[in-house]
């Protein structure tokens, strides 16, 4: 769609500028993407650059280093000790002495046994004594996959601390050649609580992210390319291996060996309701509770504080009570039907759970009643901000309500919270309570379900996960492949939004 310049725009009638708008904002979308693409193809370029640069510097510094340095190669910490900065020394030896030892006694064996997983299964022998037969459980394949990944993990921090040393040793170097005194332990140990306290302060939740966030997912893109599931657990009943690209084959294959709904057609048609479910419980949520926000807001409305308290109190009860008993509320048995049927309003209950049609505007619409204190809450404190001077001018100029809030009150909000509608998308494509909790992904799609599981009309791909990796099957291997393609969804997503939101573009216009 070509770019209208000003004036033209101006003649358009309000529905076109509307259609204008959406089609701007689709035709970004390629362009957008693209540039994502190339961010990405220049920060793996920059990235293998800035690793032939640490190569160069490290041939560099050992040709051009002293005798100390030259052994700090093979013996961490040995420069620093050399030199006298005893604490840097001791901490780098002491941590290749560790490493050296985790990797002759385990770490070695468990880097052997990654490609196998194991190469000894559970057996089972007689007893003639007992006369009965025991099991004997040998190789673990969860426990090998495991300490093989924390093992790779040790090496890369040790090649990391190894480069330290040497950019230790060459800025020692440095400094002594310039006449100047090293740092002695005790100015080291000062220095961790005054100009390196960022680092000190830092270096715990960094050790947290890695050992529980960063490892579970590398943990957990591994076991997509296993057999691992409720059959071969690794270590009780059988060992699990590796399978390859077989798992996602599986999901996105369009054949189905009994007939029924394929695992391509099941994760397309959870996916479009994943999308649509997202979309309905951002903005009915945001444009509500912005409405509701302004409602109470408006001067000469008594008792403000009195309705707020009001919304604030379904925030102060938590979802899981909350939502099981709406759930009951709206069943087949329920008060709703029991209350509409005393009313003589219907003959017959509604079916809430029971049809996929009334389950998901069902679970949409109560979701509004969930999420409006939220919003309501949050536009509160911004509407509060924008300049009274903004719409006394409007008001002048004879601006109507409706045009003062598409041209003021909207517009501030959208760039205020463009990032936190983007937040919210992505969490409602991951929004596992509301789903769960009222309907459990009822009603159930029988078409779907002998193929994949039971899956329901109101599952979201993380509720199907779910199912998928605690069923009687187990089948953890596709709730990874599943997982990585959530990952995939929800990237894509905030890349070509984030690129587009005005308050990322033009952040200065705001200021």
């Amino acid at each position: 769609m070509a770019q209208l310049s000003d004036l033209e725009y101006l003649k358009l009638s309000k529905g076109r500028r509307l259609g204008y708008k959406v089609g701007r904002f689709f035709a970004k979308i390629p362009q957008a993407t693209l540039n994502a693409f190339q961010r990405i193809g220049g920060a793996l370029k920059s990235g293998v650059a800035a690793i032939g640069r640490e190569a160069k510097d490290i041939v560099t510094t050992f040709v051009n280093g002293d005798w100390k340095t030259k052994l700090s190669y093979l013996v961490m910490g040995f420069g620093c000790l050399a030199r006298g900065q005893i604490l840097r020394g001791l901490l780098f030896l002491l941590f290749e002495i560790v490493f050296i030892g985790y990797m002759i006694l385990s770490g070695a064996y468990w880097l052997s046994m990654m490609p196998s997983l194991g190469k000894v299964g559970p057996t089972e022998t007689y007893d003639e004594i007992y006369d009965a037969y025991v099991h004997t459980y040998n190789d673990n394949s969860f426990q090998i996959l495991l300490y093989s990944v924390l093992t790779i993990f040790f090496i890369i921090a040790f090649i990391y601390t190894w480069r330290v040393n040497i950019r230790q040793n060459k800025e020692a170097e440095r400094i002594l050649a310039a006449g100047k005194r090293l740092k002695s332990s005790k100015e080291d140990l000062h220095s961790m609580v005054d100009e390196s306290f960022h680092k000190t302060l830092l270096s715990l939740p960094l050790t947290g992210i890695i050992i529980f966030t960063v490892l579970p997912l590398i943990f957990m893109i591994l076991v997509a390319f296993t057999n691992y599931d409720g059959a071969h657990d690794g270590y009780i009943s059988n060992l699990f291996h590796w399978v390859g690209l077989d798992n996602f084959n599986t999901l996105f294959s369009w054949k189905s060996a009994s007939g029924t709904q394929s695992y391509a057609a099941t994760f397309g048609e959870i996916l479009s309701w994943t999308l649509m479910w997202a979309f309905f419980a951002t903005f009915t949520n945001y444009f509500l509770g912005m409405f509701v926000a302004m409602a109470i807001n408006k001067k000469g409305i008594k008792g403000k504080k009195l309705w707020r308290t009001i919304l604030v109190m379904t925030i102060a009860i938590p979802q899981f009570i909350s939502l099981l008993y709406v759930s009951k509320m709206f069943a087949k048995d329920g008060i709703v039907n029991g209350a509409l049927m005393s009313l003589g309003w219907i003959d017959k209950a509604l079916p809430f759970w029971e049809d996929a049609t009334w389950a998901r505007v069902s679970v949409i619409l109560i979701n509004i009643w969930i999420g409006i204190p939220y919003l309501m809450l949050m536009a509160t404190g911004i509407l509060m901000n924008i300049p009274a001077d903004l719409y006394e001018s409007a008001r002048i100029d004879g601006a109507n309500p409706w045009q003062q809030y598409t041209k003021i009150t909207l517009p501030y909000m959208l760039f205020i919270t463009g990032p936190y509608l983007l937040t919210s998308f992505i969490g409602n494509i991951n929004n596992f309570n509301v789903i769960f909790l009222l309907t459990g992904g009822a009603p159930t799609n029988p078409a779907a379900s002998s193929a994949s599981g039971s899956v329901g009309y109101t599952d979201l791909l993380i509720t199907w996960l779910f199912k998928i990796s605690t069923g009687a099957e187990s089948k953890y291997y596709l709730a990874s492949v599943i997982g990585i393609m959530v990952f995939v969804v929800v990237s894509i997503i905030a890349l070509i939004v984030y690129n587009l939101l005005p308050s990322i573009k033009n952040e200065e216009d705001f200021q």
